[in-house]
């Protein structure tokens, strides 16, 4: 159903797709949007060892909403900061795109649960993260990309 990569010496393994998932705090998620067209937008995110998800928070309502209730189906990629080999002006740097179908997170509890996590990538201030909880935890949607495919590779942009 997927395609494979093209230049399949570039390949990396999916377990090093799923470390650069791990540390990098944001990607670009894109999604079908009004009259077909692809809708993408930068979203940090979790992802998440017990289930193999990538987890996201929101808003209750907008574009992004719209469009996940219409069509499931989304892509998320996410590159890692790169980095310059001695003497070379050129950057290596590795990506990852994930194909799959998002769910809405069910729960108060989870959603909760799932919004700490997505804190934790960014600060480990427990006042702060309770704090902000406590003022939007309620207005919080939170939704998960399901994985189908995921692949990555490293470019030399050279």
């Amino acid at each position: 159903m997927f395609r494979k990569l093209v230049r399949i010496k570039q390949q990396i393994p999916e377990e090093e797709c799923i470390e650069i998932l791990k540390a990098e705090p944001r990607g670009v998620l894109s999604v079908i949007g009004d009259d077909g067209y692809p809708y993408g937008m930068p979203l940090n995110h979790y992802y998440c060892e017990d289930d193999g998800k990538i987890y996201f928070h929101s808003g209750k309502t907008g574009h992004k909403v719209d469009a996940i209730l219409r069509d499931p189906k989304a892509s998320f990629c996410v590159c890692d900061q790169g980095v310059h080999e001695d003497g070379d002006w050129a950057l290596t740097f590795r990506s990852v795109i994930v194909f799959g179908k998002i769910e809405i997170v069910e729960g108060y509890d989870r959603i909760i649960e799932i919004s700490r996590a997505l804190s934790h990538k960014f600060t480990q201030d427990e006042a702060y993260i309770a704090h902000e909880i406590e003022r939007v935890g309620k207005r919080t949607l939170c939704f998960a990309l399901v994985p189908e495919q995921i692949c990555g590779k490293r470019v030399h942009e050279k």
